[in-house]
């Protein structure tokens, strides 16, 4: 029976038993109208009024009641240290100009591994390792999508 999605719920309440739990990667979480596999081959439908980037922990309303839950896939990374705070932020400076997907933390940036990035980070004195993660990368300064993270869980796009 397939399924449709016109809401998306941000973060999604942790109390609400999804039907499913849908794993996309970074890059497939980014939607506006798409036709959605689920993992018993049940299909969805999602036609949202404008383009989202759809979050871990987010949730798919389905008209006629349920929910999806969105669960961020295991990408291969690059986690990049620097020596100190100052060196993390001249590293975010360079990946930032070149406008690649970062999730920035507190000590630490992740990236999709590129193999051109590997020896500029490493020529800036980077430490660079490889890992196996979730990837939520920051949105952009230009992002439009509608899709605020800040309001706190139940908050309703659609």
């Amino acid at each position: 029976m397939p399924y449709r999605s016109t809401e998306v719920l941000s973060p999604g309440p942790a109390d609400l038993a999804p039907i499913a739990i849908l794993t996309l990667a970074h890059d497939q979480r980014h939607v506006r109208r798409k036709l959605i596999h689920l993992p018993d081959d049940d299909v969805v439908m999602l036609d949202l009024r404008q383009a989202v980037m759809l979050s871990d922990g987010d949730l798919l309303v389905l008209e006629g009641g349920g929910h999806i839950r969105i669960e961020a896939a295991e990408e291969p990374l690059y986690e990049v240290r620097g020596h100190d705070a100052r060196h993390l932020t001249e590293l975010a400076w360079h990946l930032g100009n070149r406008h690649l997907p970062a999730a920035i933390e507190a000590d630490r940036i992740l990236i999709l591994r590129d193999p051109v990035m590997l020896p500029m980070l490493e020529g800036l004195s980077a430490s660079v390792r490889e890992v196996v993660e979730p990837f939520q990368p920051a949105r952009g300064a230009y992002h439009h999508g509608g899709h605020d993270h800040g309001h706190g869980a139940g908050h309703s796009h659609g």
